[in-house]
C-alpha cells in the first residue's frame, strides 16, 4: 500500500439492490461484487464492477476492477510491472486516497497487507513487497479505493442502484476490463442478464 487508508469516507455511489436472503441483521459483502446499476449519475460508478475487499457494521472498502488508466505500471512500480497481468496500467480503484495504492495478487509467494482478509482467492498485497521476476504471481494494482461510512452502503443498497452478484478471480485479472460490466450481469443470468444489453446511452436508441 502506497499510504494508510485513513478514515473510510463518502463514495458519492448513488446505489442499492439488496443480495436474495438479506435480513435486517447485518450481512457481509466482503468477496462479493457491486455492479452499478444503469443510469447511475456519479461518473465515479458508471458502469462499474466493485469487488468488496471488507464489510463490516463499521464500513466498507471496494475496488473498481474496470477502470484502467494510462499510467503505464513500468513508470510507477517497475518490481510488479512483471507479475502484473494485462493491460499493466495502474486501475483506478475509486475516488478515496487517490495519492495512494493497493494490490491485488493469487498465487504462492504473495505477502498479504496485515489486516486485510483474502477474498475470492486474491489477496490484498504490500506493494513495497516486490516479487521476483519469475514469482508466477498474477497481480493488479490500483491508485485509491472506494469507502463508505457506518451504514452508508447498507443506506445505499436500499436505493436500489447497486446490484449484488457473486465474485470470481478472473474478474479480478481480466484482459479485457472494458467488457467487464456486461460480462458480469450476463454470468448472473435472469434479470441481470437482461440488463447487460442496456445501452450506455438510452437517449440514442
Amino acid at each position: 500500500m502506497w499510504e494508510d487508508r485513513g478514515e473510510m469516507t463518502d463514495s458519492g455511489s448513488v446505489a442499492g439492490d439488496m443480495p436474495e436472503g438479506v435480513s435486517e441483521e447485518f450481512t457481509s459483502l466482503a468477496g462479493r461484487l457491486l455492479v452499478a446499476m444503469p443510469g447511475m449519475v456519479d461518473t465515479n460508478f458508471s458502469r462499474t464492477v466493485v469487488l468488496m475487499i471488507e464489510h463490516t457494521p463499521e464500513g466498507a472498502v471496494g475496488l473498481v476492477l474496470n477502470r484502467p488508466t494510462e499510467a503505464d505500471l513500468l513508470d510507477h512500480l517497475p518490481g510488479w510491472w512483471t507479475a502484473a497481468v494485462s493491460p499493466r496500467v495502474v486501475f483506478a480503484g475509486g475516488p478515496v486516497g487517490e495519492g495512494g495504492g493497493l494490490g491485488l495478487a493469487r498465487g504462492a509467494g504473495s505477502q498479504p497487507l496485515e489486516g486485510w482478509p483474502e477474498v475470492v482467492g486474491v489477496r490484498v498485497v504490500d506493494l513495497e513487497a516486490e516479487p521476483g521476476v519469475d514469482s508466477g504471481l498474477e497481480a493488479r494494482v490500483f491508485s485509491g479505493y472506494s469507502g463508505w461510512g457506518p451504514g452508508q452502503l447498507e443506506s445505499e443498497l436500499e436505493n436500489r442502484g447497486w446490484f449484488v452478484v457473486d465474485g470470481e478471480p478472473a474478474d479480478v485479472f481480466t484482459s479485457q476490463p472494458e467488457n467487464l460490466w456486461e460480462e458480469v450481469l450476463r454470468r448472473a443470468g435472469g434479470r441481470y442478464a437482461f440488463f447487460a444489453t442496456y445501452p450506455e446511452n438510452p437517449r440514442l436508441n
